[in-house]
């Protein structure tokens, strides 16, 4: 089975924050840094398997302080571990106000995408070897993560059992 390192998928993006990002609060609006998260990961996701992917979902945004309109944001992705076909695709977000140099985690995020071969199909992925202390950390926790991850999804598909797909107008 092919190996990669983690180092292989790590991506970076940074972006500054614009009044037209932000919401009445000032800080960055959620779903204009989800969107970078998705895009950032499915890059570190596409740089693993070497494959088109697809996100099977995500599995979290912790929002942990705000992003306003001094700072940059820069996003850092890579992928953390392996099934078959599917990877855990982990997002930090790092803000860094302009004015002072004054850095925080602004979020993290994890993410699972699955990689399709030509035929739309899964593929096989190469399994992750982690170097640093943060991708150790990250990769032996990951099976705990993905236990939930599939029990979540076995929970929502019970759920979506019992909802009506009826349109008001209908």
């Amino acid at each position: 089975m092919e190996k990669r390192y983690v180092k292989e998928s790590r991506t970076y993006k940074t972006s500054r924050i614009f009044p037209t990002d932000v919401n009445n609060h000032n800080t960055l609006f959620g779903g204009k840094l989800m969107s970078y998260i998705d895009d950032i990961a499915s890059i570190s996701a596409c740089k693993h398997s070497r494959c088109s992917v697809v996100t099977a979902s995500t599995d979290s945004v912790d929002f942990l302080s705000p992003i306003r309109p001094t700072d940059s944001v820069c996003l850092e992705s890579f992928v953390t571990w392996t099934g078959k076909s599917s990877m855990e695709v982990f997002v930090k977000v790092i803000t860094e106000d302009l004015r002072t140099g004054k850095r925080d985690i602004a979020a993290t995020s994890f993410l699972t995408f699955v990689a399709l071969d030509e035929n739309k199909k899964p593929a096989i992925v190469p399994q992750v070897i982690p170097e640093t202390n943060e991708e150790i950390m990250l990769h032996d926790s990951a099976k705990q993560r993905a236990d939930m991850r599939k029990y979540r999804r076995e929970e929502s598909k019970k759920f979506s059992d019992h909802l009506l797909m009826n349109f008001p107008w209908e």
